[in-house]
């Protein structure tokens, strides 16, 4: 486990318009820690608005403790007149800075910023980073309507900044009717036809059940479970699964559990488990992030059937999005789905 200390610091402090040093007036920076950033976090941390969950600070701190090992931490807090504005929760590389986190576990990231705040906590953040000795920046993946793409790229063409952002993968969103036969009803004719068909069928081979884990207390034991079938039936989730790997599994569902954001699907055929679901709940959105399940059962569609089961559910406790999360596996668009481009911004400070 790796510490994530940092020396406090501050700089600039007065009006709005540019410093001789190109910060923000009445704009500072501080160097904060996984713990003083989890402390804004719950309490509210003024107008700051936390849309991207795989930069909340439960994630951050089990991607770096599973994966902080020889980097260099750099979680730095935009303010004005001492209330945070802006976080930037980056790794310092060299002389380069990128997100805290990695595409293999993170679909997306992004910088916290207030309403309104962005040019100001943008230009104080970039001045401040030439001080530290980083010369560029390399963000991603962040969606269409990330800070990143719709602000600080702006930004970087208004400043003169070199910035060029590159599509690079999309992650698929469904948003949510009200009933699950409005779901069904929004699918092609053939789609709802096989969908029922599958059902049927699972049902007619065996005693069908779902559980759900969500409680911290059963929530271990439920991920052993789940990393047994996550590397049954592909080979390529098998190697993914390292020990590294699954350490950062088991923490993140542990962390997450205890916000009260993880919900771990189990379909069960004469109390087998067949599939499992890992999702999370955040801002009204389900996330699906990752599956697996037993090859015993490939025949009867668990994989599939696992997810619609884990849809269903949140039509029917009220949620409004479900993200399907990156890549364009060709199920996501049948069920619905619709892509959102994900792309990776590269900034050359001058």
């Amino acid at each position: 486990m790796h510490s994530l200390e940092l020396n406090k610091n501050a700089s600039n402090r007065g009006s709005g318009r540019p410093t001789p040093d190109g910060r923000a007036r009445g704009y500072a920076v501080t160097a904060e820690t996984l713990e003083s950033v989890t402390a804004l976090w719950r309490g509210g941390a003024g107008s700051l608005t936390w849309d991207c969950m795989f930069v909340l600070p439960p994630w951050l701190a089990a991607w770096w403790h599973a994966f902080g090992a020889g980097l260099t931490p750099a979680l730095w807090a935009v303010r004005h007149e001492g209330q945070v504005v802006g976080l930037a929760p980056f790794v310092i590389e060299g002389e380069q800075a990128r997100f805290m986190g990695s595409s293999d576990v993170c679909d997306f990231l992004d910088c916290v910023v207030a309403p309104g705040k962005a040019r100001q906590v943008f230009v104080t953040l970039i001045a401040h980073l030439k001080q530290q000795g980083v010369v560029s920046l390399d963000l991603g993946p962040v969606r269409d309507d990330s800070m990143v793409l719709t602000q600080l790229s702006a930004a970087a063409g208004e400043l003169g900044w070199d910035c060029s952002c590159q599509e690079e993968d999309v992650t698929l969103e469904l948003e949510l009717p009200d009933t699950w036969d409005s779901f069904l009803s929004s699918l092609s004719g053939k789609e709802r036809h096989e969908l029922r068909r599958k059902f049927r069928r699972l049902q007619e081979a065996a005693t069908v059940s779902v559980q759900v884990v969500e409680d911290q207390s059963a929530v271990r034991e439920g991920m052993e479970t789940f990393l047994k079938i996550f590397t049954m039936n592909r080979p390529d989730k098998a190697a993914f699964m390292t020990e590294r790997m699954a350490s950062f599994f088991r923490s993140l569902a542990e962390a997450m559990a205890e916000q009260g954001f993880l919900r771990l699907f189990f379909l069960e055929l004469d109390r087998e488990p067949a599939a499992v679901v890992m999702c999370f709940d955040y801002n009204s959105t389900v996330y699906l992030y990752n599956n697996g399940y037993n090859s015993a059962f490939r025949g009867l569609s668990v994989g599939l059937l696992s997810k619609l089961v884990t849809i269903r559910d949140s039509i029917d406790r009220g949620l409004r999005r479900y993200d399907f999360l990156k890549g364009s596996e060709p199920y996501k668009r049948r069920l619905g789905g619709r892509p959102v481009r994900l792309h990776r911004c590269r900034v050359r400070l001058r």
